[in-house]
This record gives structure tokens, C-alpha cells and sequence, in this order.
């Protein structure tokens, strides 16, 4: 009895093992599948994004602004350094989209004279800023035909980009580039608005429930909205599109 039912316990044993297994092999296949059809959809999106890209460098050359098309943030950082001489002034506002590509870094550790405003007056900033000779920004939402769509609390960002510095070089990830301007507007209000609110842990309706209740609170961050549809300057704006997410 006793070697009967060590063998009974040793076949159900291994048979209760061999469904562990294949049940791990069924689990490791269709993660397998999932990473391979998530990959696959990653690469599709990445060629609709490099597409995309050049639909909105044509739209920018016809506001007579000018597009480039960066695959990564460290072909956008390269591209970012070619078009800022040494020796230059440069201003910016709260530009996410630069910290996350290391340009800061790299101007505040290079032959650049980099205005950082944490380290001065408001007033001293944006008058600095004013008179610089590069400001660097992002949008909060551009259109595929090349508008520019920015808001602002202070407008200090929004009155640099409108005029004075002599030359504004904006980093735009593919995720903010929208079908129209309505789009845009949307965009502008309903995703990058609530989580700078938040961020800047103000007291709005927006950083309280994620959308926008086009408010007047005293801490609302949407007084003022810049639409760059074309520039009067030639080779003033430039517009970096980069092939990754970027800021909010």
C-alpha cells in the first residue's frame, strides 16, 4: 500500500508539475505576443510620427518658420547646440522639453552665457530674457500645419516668443502636434494647463478634477493665449520636432 501510494503521489506530482510548467510557458508566450504586438505598434507609431513630422516642416516653411525633424532627444540636443552659437545669450521660460533632452545642462556646462532665472529678480529676468539672443520654449500645442498655440500666467514666456529675443528655438515632441487648431485648443487647455497647475500646486478647478472649467480663479494660469500663425522675421523661429514624448 505504502509503495502504491508513493506511486499514485509521485504521478500526480508530476502531473500537477507539468501543468505548472506549461501553464508558465502559455503565460511566458503571450507575453511574448504582447511585447512583440506593442513593439510592432511602436515602430508603427514612430514612422507616423517621422511622417507626420515632415507634413509639419512643410506647413512651418509656409508661416516662414522653420522645421527639423530630430529621431531621438539626443539627435533633438545636437540640433538644439547647432543652432545656438557660443557666446550666446539665452533666456527661457519654464521649458520642460529642454531639461529632458539635456540642453540646459549642456548650456549651463559650455561657452554660453545662460540667464537663469531661479537665480534672479522677475522683473531682471524677463527684461534679460527681452533683450537675449535666443529664447528657448516649447508649445503646448502646435497644429500639423504648422501653428503654434502657447498660454501663459504671466506672459513672460508668451511676450518673449511674440518679440524681443532675436532668434526662439522651440522643442516640440510628436505628442503635442495636433490635427487642427480646435485640436490644439483643446489640447492646450484640457492637458498641458491642469498638470502645470498641478505642478505649480496652484488652486484650481483644473488641478483638482483634470479639466479645464475655463476658470477666473486668482491662480489661473490661462490669462494669456499666443497664436503664431507666421512670422514677420525670417529665420527668427525654429521649431525642433523630436520623435518622443516630451514635456506636457
Amino acid at each position: 500500500m505504502s509503495v502504491l501510494w508513493r506511486s499514485g503521489f509521485d504521478s500526480g506530482g508530476q502531473v500537477g508539475c507539468q501543468k505548472k510548467k506549461s501553464d508558465v510557458k502559455t503565460r511566458m508566450h503571450k507575453t511574448e505576443i504582447a511585447y512583440e504586438e506593442e513593439n510592432e505598434m511602436d515602430k508603427n507609431r514612430y514612422h507616423r510620427n517621422e511622417l507626420l513630422a515632415q507634413t509639419v516642416i512643410k506647413g512651418l516653411e509656409s508661416r516662414n518658420m522653420t522645421g527639423y525633424y530630430a529621431a531621438d532627444k539626443n539627435e533633438a540636443l545636437q540640433k538644439a547646440l547647432e543652432l545656438i552659437p557660443e557666446g550666446s545669450s539665452i533666456a527661457m521660460g519654464g521649458c520642460v522639453s529642454a531639461q529632458e533632452i539635456g540642453l540646459v545642462d549642456a548650456l549651463k556646462e559650455g561657452n554660453y552665457h545662460f540667464l537663469d532665472r531661479d537665480r534672479m529678480e522677475p522683473r531682471e529676468a524677463l527684461l534679460a530674457a527681452y533683450d537675449a539672443d535666443i529664447f528657448l520654449s516649447s508649445v503646448n500645442a502646435m497644429t500639423d500645419d504648422g501653428i503654434l498655440l502657447n498660454i501663459d500666467g504671466l506672459a513672460n514666456r508668451v511676450s518673449c516668443i511674440a518679440q524681443g529675443p532675436r532668434k526662439v528655438i522651440f522643442l516640440v515632441g510628436m505628442n503635442k502636434v495636433c490635427s487642427d487648431l480646435d485640436a490644439a485648443m483643446k489640447r492646450a487647455r484640457n492637458v498641458a494647463a491642469p498638470i502645470n497647475a498641478q505642478r505649480f500646486g496652484l488652486n484650481t478647478p483644473c488641478s483638482k478634477t483634470g479639466k479645464c472649467f475655463d476658470c477666473k480663479s486668482p491662480d489661473t494660469i490661462c490669462c494669456q493665449f499666443l497664436m503664431t500663425r507666421f512670422s514677420r522675421h525670417k529665420d527668427r523661429i525654429h521649431v525642433i520636432l523630436v520623435n518622443d514624448d516630451l514635456g506636457f
